[in-house]
């Protein structure tokens, strides 16, 4: 990764890999739980003194160590290259070998520090980031008053980066509860507790500067937004409302120098704490799986399906005996509702999805051929599939059957040349035996395909939610597509067993 990349784990010492994922899942909730808070329209207070004095004993800090590999007895590091018979050769040679026994190979320790708040006082339950405790051989939680603890790792969850840690002590402690994250506003008071460049126990406070951020760090984002300092060492550590619940965890800044600029990013509780529910009793997270892949729907998708406004969640492929394919969900179909839930944009349905019980029966409304549709889907365990290895399966492509027609002369239409699909189309560009369409041999850079990602070797499935077999079904279909007034239409391409929905508008071709 670029070493100048602006966003950062507030964690000291380790930078966030920012990496583009297009969906997961998630569940389940019990645990030390607090009221929720209400929404807080109160005037800025005099003085945080007082909620700042009752929160600080529940917050600690995180010291992990991680043993490093070291090089084998005997092994030096590699010499400089010198002409043959130079002089420096000898000399450096020397000086290696006299470094190997002047310091013999001692065992050697990286650390890091980060921060983390105390959930149950009884069992000693403490709640951090994942990638504070991440590859650690020894955790020590360490209080207030420094008192230093070695602590047991629960379970940790990578799509969140939720981790959760247990301590033994008869110490007295302190704990603090969840509050509830979607009663926050823009606008908001908050206070960030931490351990920031392991200076030990700083409050800052801020205001929930945005909600529902998208960092491309995992599957779930869905950030609270923040400018209240939050620095290398916060991350782990709680965000609190004035009521003093915790409505996120502090867990990544952006930073061009990585410090704060205020910009920070906190876990909303409300996602945070069913992981830490489902960590404290399984040990590991059960989220819900629905079983398909899915992409956004864009204006022009929503026009060609004859949607109202860009909603939902477009369905590319199917898990082949998966959930969905059980329930009759298909390639093409939008899922507007689920459970009861409006999934207003596509990374919505992930997390709506995973919060739902495994093996619950649940209403599915799908847009599927200008109609809403109502279905019943039971979901899946989302770790069972991964377990299992359904997740690595190819896409479902149990509709595409008849006889290849032979090959003829490339048909133009859109800025695209195609043609059906021959024994040589497959080996040059790499379509599997199995796959039915029509190839697209080549594309017209100034065209809106070439725009949309189209290229050659794509494999056209369907145009308008109906399957073609030969070029001449796709000039058919886009023909009545242009005499019904339709803007755009909608194209389901196979990419090396990669399936999309893309829609190229008609005003050319």
């Amino acid at each position: 990764m670029n070493p100048n990349h602006p966003i950062h784990r507030a964690e000291t010492g380790r930078r966030l890999r920012v990496v583009p994922l297009i969906a997961a899942l998630l569940l389940g909730l019990s645990a030390a739980v607090g009221t929720p808070a209400m929404a807080q329209s109160r005037p800025a207070p005099t003085s945080f003194a007082d909620l700042s004095e009752k929160l600080l004993p529940a917050v600690v800090n995180i010291s992990t160590s991680q043993a490093v590999p070291q090089r084998q007895q005997g092994a030096r590091p590699e010499m400089p290259q010198f002409p043959p018979g130079s002089p420096f050769e000898e000399f450096f040679r020397d000086f290696f070998d006299r470094q190997q026994q002047d310091q013999p190979q001692q065992p050697r320790k990286s650390t890091s520090l980060g921060s983390g708040f105390i959930i149950d006082a009884k069992n000693g339950y403490v709640v951090t980031n994942n990638h504070v405790i991440q590859d650690a051989d020894e955790i020590t939680v360490i209080l207030q008053d420094d008192t230093n603890i070695k602590a047991e790792l629960i379970g940790k969850d990578p799509k969140t980066d939720v981790a959760l840690l247990k301590i033994n002590t008869s110490h007295p402690l302190v704990a603090v509860p969840f509050g509830d994250s979607d009663a926050m506003r823009v606008g908001d008071w908050v206070l960030a507790i931490g351990n920031p460049f392991g200076l030990g126990g700083s409050v800052t406070a801020g205001i929930i500067s945005a909600r529902q951020r998208d960092i491309n760090a995992g599957p779930y984002d869905d950030f609270l937004q923040t400018d209240a300092s939050i620095n290398r060492g916060n991350s782990g550590g709680p965000m609190f409302n004035l009521n003093g619940e915790v409505i996120g965890i502090n867990t990544a800044i952006f930073s061009p120098s990585g410090g704060s600029v205020g910009i920070g990013f906190a876990i909303p509780s409300n996602l945070a704490k069913q992981v830490v529910a489902q960590l404290r009793e399984y040990g590991k997270t059960r989220r819900g799986w629905l079983g398909v892949r899915i992409q956004g729907v864009t204006p022009e998708i929503a026009e060609s399906l004859g949607l109202q406004g860009h909603k939902g969640a477009l369905v590319a492929s199917i898990t082949p005996n998966g959930p969905a394919a059980k329930a009759g969900i298909q390639a093409g179909d939008v899922v507007t509702k689920f459970d009861g839930k409006e999934i207003n944009e596509m990374r919505r349905l992930p997390r709506v999805v995973a919060e739902t019980p495994i093996d619950k029966a649940v209403p599915v409304e799908v847009w599927r051929k200008g109609k809403s549709q109502q279905l019943q889907v039971k979901v899946g365990e989302l770790e069972a599939a991964e377990e299992s290895g359904l997740l690595a399966a190819a896409p479902d492509e149990q509709r595409r059957q008849p006889q290849q027609a032979p090959a003829q002369k490339p048909t133009e239409t859109l800025g695209l040349k195609l043609t059906n699909i021959t024994p040589e189309l497959r080996q040059q560009f790499e379509i599997k035996p199995e796959l039915k369409g029509v190839v697209v041999t080549e594309v017209a850079g100034n065209s809106t395909a070439s725009e949309k990602g189209i290229r050659a070797g794509d494999v056209i499935i369907e145009v308008g939610q109906e399957e073609v077999r030969k070029p001449e079904d796709v000039t058919a279909k886009i023909q009545k597509a242009k005499e019904q007034g339709k803007k755009s239409i909608l194209l389901l391409v196979d990419r090396h067993g990669d399936l999309r929905f893309v829609a190229i508008p008609l005003s050319q071709g």
